[in-house]
């Protein structure tokens, strides 16, 4: 014991046990509220209304897909949705690659 206590003295170790074990966990909390409010939480907002805009796809809506093209769906099925973006081209996408609903016209103006 006696080599121990010329590296620690015995007022140290007794400090630091009685700091608690909440004080040393205070950074780690701290640093998951932060990511949670700047990372997860945005992702899950977006996450939630790209879920809904997916779930409100109809034959006729202006689309974007995650590509960049712009098209027009003519049918919408369980999993897929057909888009038109040019005279008689038609393709089968995924509904999750839907980036975004465009206004109607969009398409007579681009």
């Amino acid at each position: 014991m006696e080599i121990l206590d010329f590296f620690i003295t015995s007022a140290q170790a007794q400090d630091a046990t009685s700091q608690g074990g909440l004080m040393s966990f205070l950074p780690l909390i701290v640093i998951f509220v932060i990511f949670y409010f700047l990372l997860i939480r945005p992702q899950m907002k977006r996450s939630k209304e790209h879920r809904k805009l997916v779930e409100q796809l109809s034959t006729g809506a202006e689309v974007v897909t995650n590509g960049g093209l712009l098209g027009r769906i003519t049918r919408v099925d369980e999993s897929f949705v057909t888009v038109e973006f040019a005279d008689k081209v038609q393709i089968k996408v995924q509904k999750q690659a839907i980036a975004s609903v465009m206004p109607k016209g969009t398409i007579k103006s681009a």
